[in-house]
């Protein structure tokens, strides 16, 4: 059995500090003209700072009699003086310190290589002083990423950045930030900026790089574009070009298109000029998940689907299978009117809460698979009536780690006999995709939900027919944003 009397041998190294009749080593620290002598032992300063160990070795070797003398002009004294307290007696004490004195204890800490101590003031700041940090941000960011240790800081920053783009903007020069805070940045997909806005400022920022070059790109030699070219080799991988529009691609990127790979420019000319041809490129970044508030509370659907749908109902690109490459299309509100996790999965249930509500949308997650189907309705739903008419399509998105890997839009062909209307069915898009519950009672789950191939509607939405279990499914009410 053993007992550590730590609390006793911590007060013995402070008082070892403390005591000038035993020191070896003699510290000038800050500028002139304040400069204060600190006294300390070699043998603990080694031991507890690799740094110090590293300045005091090699002063050793130089004079091996004398004491040895290091200067340390870039901590103030006050700051020094604290971490002394850390390095003999293990003891950190923020009490008496400002905020911006506590940062400058975390730089010199840094400085002297004491991670133990660097963790533990990333984590206060983290969970103290948020605020304070946000105000500071432009000493924060500079500071810490001059350092490769400073991590949990750099995060905030780079967090922070994606969050509120446009105060960065504002108060920091955006063209000063190194590539090493610059592409975790243009990384980020919830940075929050519109991508030619994304775009131009890469470009800003390549161009103060290359402070000789003229801004129009039409005086561009050859060389020059290499140049730049070089130095955006690692942000150009990182703009999402297909989400521009056909005018911001034309405007903003074509004089640019020495800049990118051949087979890149042709792709994203090809899907301006023909939609429907698939890039060769299996690596296209998705649009950014922009925030925007109030368009709708989903846990099936993102706004990437959203922004498909809404371009389906409004047959802008809706014949693309690449349209949810595009930057969102989100000119809709939509209202949620029943969950099925949250309100019931029985046909009772969904006329109560959707019957006679115009312009609806389901959305189904598929369990066991990766699929979401669902139709949207522009016309009503019944308790009754059989066969209905509505100028209605279905769809399937097949997702993956969140990811649109492939969708299916199918319009209506026979407009007559688009919808059913029963009691004991859910939305039914005639059978080419039913919800509904196959025996007497209306108020049990629905258990026979299943998709066929082209019954009235132009395409199969599921590589195979029949039943499947849903998971969840929504159904929302859409009305102009």
């Amino acid at each position: 059995m053993s007992i550590q009397f730590f609390s006793k041998l911590s007060q013995n190294y402070i008082e070892i500090l403390e005591d000038n009749e035993y020191h070896d080593v003699i510290i000038e620290v800050g500028e002139d003209p304040n400069v204060i002598i600190f006294r300390a032992h070699m043998i603990i300063l080694c031991y507890r700072s690799s740094f110090l160990r590293r300045i005091l070795t090699s002063e050793k070797k130089n004079d091996n009699d004398a004491l040895v003398h290091i200067k340390l002009s870039n901590i103030s004294p006050n700051i020094f003086k604290f971490i002394l307290r850390y390095l003999y007696g293990g003891i950190i004490s923020l009490d008496g310190l400002d905020t911006l004195d506590t940062f400058k204890v975390l730089i010199a800490a840094d400085a002297l290589l004491l991670q133990e101590l660097v963790d533990y003031l990333q984590t206060y700041f983290i969970e103290n002083k948020i605020e304070w940090m946000e105000q500071h941000f432009e000493l924060i960011h500079r500071t810490s990423f001059q350092s490769n240790n400073i991590l949990k800081i750099q995060q905030f920053c780079i967090d922070f950045m994606a969050k509120f783009p446009e105060k960065i903007f504002k108060s920091l020069d955006f063209t000063s930030l190194s590539e090493k805070s610059l592409i975790p940045l243009i990384k980020r997909d919830d940075l929050q900026m519109k991508e030619t806005e994304v775009w131009e400022h890469v470009l800003k920022w390549g161009l103060a790089q290359n402070q000789t070059l003229i801004p129009d790109p039409d005086t561009w030699t050859d060389d020059d574009f290499k140049m730049m070219e070089n130095t955006l080799q690692n942000c150009l991988p990182l703009i999402r070009f297909f989400s521009l529009s056909s005018k911001e691609f034309l405007h903003k990127v074509s004089p640019y298109k020495k800049l990118l790979n051949h087979q890149l420019y042709k792709d994203l000319l090809n899907s301006y000029m023909d939609p429907d041809i698939e890039p060769n490129n299996n690596n296209i970044l998705l649009p950014r998940n922009l925030k925007i508030s109030n368009v709708i509370e989903s846990e099936i659907v993102d706004l990437n689907i959203i922004s498909t749908i809404s371009r389906w109902i409004d047959k802008v690109d809706h014949n693309s299978n690449f349209s949810y490459l595009r930057e969102f299309y989100l000119p809709y509100k939509f209202e949620l009117l029943l969950r099925g996790s949250r309100d019931g999965f029985s046909p009772k249930q969904f006329h109560e809460l959707c019957d006679n509500k115009p312009n609806t949308i389901t959305f189904i997650k598929v369990k066991g698979t990766e699929e979401i189907l669902g139709g949207h309705n522009p016309s009503i739903w019944k308790l009754s009536g059989g066969w209905a008419q509505s100028y209605s399509f279905i769809f399937s998105f097949m997702c993956k780690d969140g990811n649109i890997k492939g969708s299916i839009y199918s319009r209506v062909k026979s407009i007559d006999k688009a919808l059913y209307y029963y009691d004991n069915r859910g939305p039914s898009f005639n059978d080419d995709l039913v919800l509904m519950f196959n025996g007497w009672s209306v108020t049990q789950p629905f258990n026979y939900n299943k998709c066929t191939r082209t019954n009235c509607y132009e395409k199969g939405i599921r590589d195979t027919e029949g039943i499947f279990v849903i998971e969840d499914y929504e159904v929302f009410r859409i009305t102009k944003a």
